[in-house]
């Protein structure tokens, strides 16, 4: 079953930054990772499902001129909106995943620290809908936690595996990162036109 909403609510409710966003530099430097293999300086439109209190989704603001971030708690919400008061182009709203998927595409979209929550079906439908919310030219980024924790229906090795295997053909992996904690891929829709080879950074500036 995938992990309810009042799961998450107990954490929040037991410290205000259940995950050290702010002050662990283990966060602070996946953020930095995070933010350098996305292949775009910026994005017109992005989505951030399960933006917790809003740390990445400030830093993911400055790259995008409109970005919806959401979560299924509204204590993280709260603490979110507090924090990007004052960037008026963020979005943020309530909902859970799968069923409160939007409808439209985003020319990025971030699955961070996020799948592993889910169980098999409602992974499956989850990773169908950023597929299928990923605009022409657009990019995917998907990054998980790699150790076992007891309470997560997946492992961050099985949901990057299965994002990995429904993202071909319709997305080239671009970004392979690996390291001991984390796993972190790109994917990107190429825009009419374009081959999956001409999704590279140096091919959409002309240098190869």
């Amino acid at each position: 079953m995938s992990l309810p909403a009042d799961y998450f609510e107990r954490m929040y409710d037991a410290a205000p930054d259940p995950w050290g966003f702010t002050d662990r530099w283990y966060e602070q430097r996946k953020r930095g990772v995070t933010l350098a293999a996305l292949p775009q300086r910026r994005y017109r439109t992005a989505y951030e499902p399960g933006c917790s209190i809003g740390v990445l989704t400030a830093e993911l603001a400055d790259r995008c001129d409109a970005l919806l971030a959401s979560d299924v708690s509204a204590t993280a919400l709260a603490s979110a909106a507090a924090r990007l008061a004052d960037r008026p182009h963020v979005r943020l709203e309530q909902r859970a995943l799968p069923q409160g998927w939007p409808a439209e595409q985003f020319d990025l979209v971030v699955l961070s620290e996020l799948l592993y929550y889910l169980d098999d079906a409602d992974l499956r439908d989850v990773v169908r809908r950023a597929i299928g919310a990923v605009a022409p030219g657009g990019t995917l980024l998907a990054v998980h936690w790699l150790h076992q924790v007891q309470d997560y229906p997946q492992t961050g090795q099985q949901v990057q595996a299965a994002l990995a295997a429904a993202a071909s053909p319709a997305l080239t992996r671009t970004v392979q990162h690996a390291e001991a904690d984390f796993d972190l891929a790109v994917y990107q829709r190429p825009a009419a036109g374009e081959g999956p080879l001409a999704v590279s950074v140096a091919s959409r500036e002309g240098l190869c």
